[in-house]
């Protein structure tokens, strides 16, 4: 790197090595092949498999965005695991799983997803940098930035030397120990207080085992009918347990809970949160009882916000560095695969001599725009996770206006078309108040804080037309003319979606299906009213 900060500058740092920072530094390099990239990261490599970082779990926009954008799918299928979809579980003390209520899907759906093990996966990135000319140094601890608007000072400690180096772009991609944020006063509370605890065990958990029902186990087609690789959630009143199956054979394990319903007092360590899991989810606790505990973690507010994230002067915030949601639908790879997409085109555009004033603006209102319809997913609706009812007509309303709005953008490159975005800006403000009016009667729902009795039920995700639909929609690359119509008819027939579930929700007794509703929704309501 150099001792001395008179030394030419280099165009991009990165601070921090991680799946931001290197996905960051890969796409960088592929779209302008000359740039000089450094990446600093504080840990040693290579990582332990099963590394204990929140984020294993894919969803469409982060799969895509590592696939098919940084390139990486043979090593998704090679090393990593397929992921059977979002499964939730509805029920707590029951001894046979079957007659828990299940929403999931009984055949994978158009776009495949993927479980992550992080430190396979990270060690995978830094390796490819390096053969792809990225400059990657770890055991690199950042312990100062200064920006201005000439060039930005990194100072770093390498061992016993210290050495500053000079960039023309400044990207912090150090996760929650984020150095620019607090530096610039950027921290912002989003108001969502909920915490979590985590830990991974070896093996597997397989819930395939947890009942020996014929007809439950039939239910799931593809993949052997292997449950145990979804993203399984068991659900109750203010908390969800998620458990994620990873690449090295080991198990991770997490506890998810709002504050004001759950104290966190209760499982600060792995005994005490065994013994909430024998109260809440007893199946889970007998399945994680016995094991080799690798790691145990906690985290009070989790989720938070950032004033800006990126810079008409050359610095950016990428991934948790600048915010984070909240683990539930696994957005987190999602968050880095747009402010990485958006970082890139204005770095690009920038070392090309363009100006990026306007542009910084615009993608901050994207971005935000983004956060702040997606943060409206779970502000507040923790006391709801336990209500089977309202959570299976939530998760449909919720997978229909992601796949169908945010998806369908992100998959054909239009979050760095601003012309585009301005031409169906009427369009996106149509559904983001779709949106609106659903996340509110759940939220109304949600204050009931209601546990129904589960009744062995199954909403079969991929037996939703509407679902189906918008998730096979999206391995279709279309024009801009094609995606305006695409997304405009997606509009008009969330509109149809949120009239329908809101009646659901509301007046069930009351409902006439027709055959518009056959159509859209499959059986969704006569299996509701079983």
């Amino acid at each position: 790197i150099g001792n001395n900060i008179d030394m030419t500058p280099t165009d991009v740092v990165i601070v921090g090595g991680g799946m931001a920072g290197l996905t960051l530094a890969l796409q960088l390099r592929r779209e302008k092949s000359d740039l000089d990239i450094v990446v600093l990261e504080r840990k040693t490599h290579p990582l332990p498999p099963a590394t204990p970082k929140v984020g294993e779990s894919t969803v469409e926009i982060g799969a895509h965005y590592l696939a098919d954008v940084v390139d990486l799918r043979h090593h998704l299928e090679q090393s990593q695991l397929p992921k059977f979809g979002l499964r939730l579980f509805f029920g707590d003390t029951l001894a046979d799983f079957s007659h828990y209520d299940e929403l999931g899907s009984s055949r994978l759906l158009a776009v495949p997803t993927y479980q992550l093990d992080r430190g396979i996966f990270e060690n995978y990135l830094a390796q490819t940098a390096l053969e792809k000319g990225i400059r990657f140094h770890d055991n690199a601890a950042v312990y100062s930035l200064s920006t201005d608007r000439n060039h930005h000072i990194v100072s770093i400690r390498d061992g016993q030397m210290q050495k500053r180096l000079k960039t023309h772009w400044l990207i912090d991609a150090a996760g929650r120990n984020s150095l620019l944020k607090p530096s610039l006063g950027l921290a912002c509370d989003n108001k969502h207080n909920c915490d979590a605890v985590w830990f991974r065990i070896e093996g597997r958990i397989c819930i395939d085992d947890w009942s020996s029902s014929a007809s439950w186990r039939d239910r799931c087609i593809d993949l052997n009918g292997k449950r145990w690789l979804s993203t399984n959630h068991l659900m109750g009143p203010g908390y969800w347990v998620w458990i994620i199956p990873l690449a090295s054979g080991v198990t991770s394990v997490g506890i998810v809970f709002d504050q004001t319903m759950h104290s966190i007092d209760s499982m600060r360590t792995f005994d005490l949160a065994l013994k909430w899991l024998e109260v809440f989810q007893p199946l889970c606790a007998d399945a994680v009882r016995g094991r080799s505990i690798l790691d145990f973690h906690f985290l009070k507010n989790y989720s938070y916000s950032c004033k800006q994230v990126f810079s008409k002067n050359r610095w950016a915030l990428a991934g948790e560095a600048g915010v984070f949601l909240d683990p539930f639908y696994s957005p987190g790879c999602d968050s880095i695969a747009i402010s990485n997409t958006l970082i890139t085109d204005l770095v690009v555009r920038e070392m090309k001599g363009e100006s990026i004033h306007r542009r910084s603006l615009a993608y901050q209102q994207i971005y935000t725009s983004y956060y702040d319809s997606t943060l409206s997913l779970y502000q507040n609706q923790y006391p709801g996770f336990g209500d089977s009812h309202l959570m299976i007509i939530k998760t449909v309303w919720d997978y229909a206006y992601y796949w169908g709005v945010l998806s369908l953008l992100f998959f054909n490159r239009s979050f760095t078309d601003v012309d585009f975005i301005i031409r169906i800006g009427s369009d996106l403000e149509k559904a983001r108040r779709y949106n609106d009016k659903m996340q509110t009667a759940f939220l109304q729902r949600a204050k009931l804080a209601l546990h129904v009795p589960p009744r062995g039920i199954f909403i079969d995700q991929s037996e939703i037309p509407v679902l189906r639909d918008f998730n096979s929609n999206l391995v279709t690359p279309l024009t801009k003319k094609s995606l305006s119509e695409t997304l405009l008819n997606n509009v008009i027939t969330l509109e149809t979606v949120s009239n329908y579930l809101i009646n659901i929700l509301c007046s069930p007794a009351k409902l006439a299906t027709g055959n518009l509703e056959k159509e859209l929704f499959g059986d969704l309501f006569e299996r509701l009213s079983v």
